[in-house]
This record gives structure tokens, sequence and C-alpha cells, in this order.
């Protein structure tokens, strides 16, 4: 039984579990706001657009007890179609930052030769060495 225990604190500790832990709690918590953006901001001003907020209403009913409730469906595309826009726009935000952290340690990189070339052999060498790998002549500073 304590080896069963053991193994299980392995796997539980593993990088991968707690990665995936971290980011199901953090989706969930992007959720509610995702989800107060589209409720609490942006429904409103469609709502005065489109003359009302809440479709849930509108149904085609068939029978007493039977009815197509196209309303409950037009809120669910509304809210996706406002989710998936908000997500887009989020992520077309972390990307630009992204692209721009790179191109500062591109040009970062750019700035600071980090080879040079043996003028015995014309390896292309780590700037720091004293002797090419290649050659194994010994390099002037």
């Amino acid at each position: 039984m304590k080896n069963f225990i053991n193994e299980f604190k392995k796997f539980a500790m593993r990088g991968n579990v707690i990665d995936m832990a971290v980011g199901i709690i953090i989706g969930a918590a992007f959720g509610k706001i995702v989800n107060s953006l589209v409720e609490d901001v942006l429904m409103p001003p469609i709502g005065l657009v489109l003359g009302k907020v809440d479709f849930s209403d509108l149904k085609f009913v068939l029978t007493d007890d039977v009815a197509i409730r196209y309303g409950a469906f037009i809120n669910a595309l509304i809210s996706f179609l406002i989710v998936a826009f908000a997500v887009f726009l989020l992520i077309k935000a972390i990307n630009t930052l992204q692209e721009r952290m790179a191109a500062k340690e591109k040009a970062a990189e750019a700035a600071e030769p980090t080879v040079k070339r043996c003028p015995y052999c014309d390896s292309e060498i780590s700037i720091k060495a004293t002797r090419c790998p290649h050659c194994t002549s010994e390099l002037k500073k």
C-alpha cells in the first residue's frame, strides 16, 4: 500500500499534471471573466440596437407541450460569437506582445556576435574560444 501511495505522489507531482491543473484553474477563472464581458458589457448595447437582450422567450409552438425554442439558440449563438471574438482579441494581443518581445531579444542577440571565424581553418567557433575545436590552433585574443 505504501508503494502505491508513493507512486501516486510521484505521479501527482509531475510537472505535466501540475501545469494541467494550473491551466484548468486559470481557464475557469478566464471563463468567468469572458462570461461577465459578454453578459454585462457587450449584451446591453446589443440589446439597445436589437430592441431586446434576452431572446429566450421566442419559440415556435408545435403543440401545447412541444415547442421549438429558437430564442434560446439565438442567445447561445450570440454569446458564442462574442466569446469567440473576445478570445480572438485576447490571443491576438498576446501574440503581438510575444512577437515584440521576440523581436527585442533577436535585436539584442544580433547586436552582440556570439561566433567568430578561426583564422587558421576558417571554421565558425564560439567568440569565447581560446583554442579552435576543429584545428586546435591557439587563438589570439
